[in-house]
């Protein structure tokens, strides 16, 4: 992630951290955030100039707070639904990791348990501690998956058997997730899902194929390969 990234992430952070837990000291907002006060400060400046409402408190009992009864929480959730997001929060999500998704993962989680109300945060938390995962030690650490991720999300041509007489040209518009592992997506071949076990080598091609998303909910189901074949 750059720089950019890296601040507008953790400024967000920091008026969910705000909103749901009052006022705090930016010693309190450091060791959350996991940077200096000084970085604190220079953060609470930004967002001041960027109009939000931050009220710095001097003193002993002071502290930094949002005026204005400045929120944004998702609200409306049910104590059962609470549950579920704190339980789904706290699952291993080893398909997240192998495309390169797991760190991504873990911000987003922190972040969407700060944007609940306070008594459905604190039930989602404790859902969480009451209904565990163990993490597959396993994993899938197949390289090809987080390159052929890379060459979804770009378009990129793969071939599949790469080299070989039985070598295929694909046009990968998806992974697919299955109880028997990865399955790729061939746009070229109608939305047909070719398993991981089929794919052989694997090259990336730098050229691109052009692909129009489906409206979503619109895209067919694709069904899975015995075997791949020949393009």
């Amino acid at each position: 992630m750059s720089y950019l990234g890296v601040r507008a992430s953790r400024l967000l952070q920091m008026l969910l951290l705000l909103q749901n837990r009052g006022r705090l000291t930016s010693a309190d907002l450091a060791r959350e955030l996991e940077v200096a006060r000084r970085t604190v400060l220079r953060d609470i400046d930004a967002l001041t100039q960027a109009g939000l409402p931050m009220v710095v408190y001097p003193g002993h009992r002071g502290g930094i707070e949002l005026g204005f009864n400045y929120r944004t929480r998702l609200t409306g959730l049910a104590a059962d639904e609470a549950e579920a997001v704190g339980v789904l929060l706290a699952r291993p999500q080893e398909a997240l990791a192998a495309v390169g998704l797991a760190d991504a993962a873990r911000r987003a989680s922190r972040k969407l348990l700060e944007s609940l109300p306070d008594q459905v945060r604190e039930r989602a938390i404790l859902a969480a501690d009451r209904f565990r995962f163990l993490p597959d030690t396993a994993g899938d650490d197949d390289p090809r998956i987080p390159a052929v991720a890379q060459a979804v999300r770009e378009h990129r041509i793969v071939r599949l058997h790469a080299h070989q007489s039985s070598e295929r040209l694909v046009h990968p518009v998806a992974l697919v997730w299955s109880r028997d592992g990865w399955n790729l997506e061939d746009a070229r071949a109608a939305g047909e899902l070719v398993p991981l076990a089929t794919w052989g080598d694997v090259n990336i091609s730098s050229r691109t194929f052009a692909f129009q998303v489906p409206p979503l909910g619109r895209r067919p189901a694709g069904k899975p390969r015995a075997r791949a074949g020949r393009a």
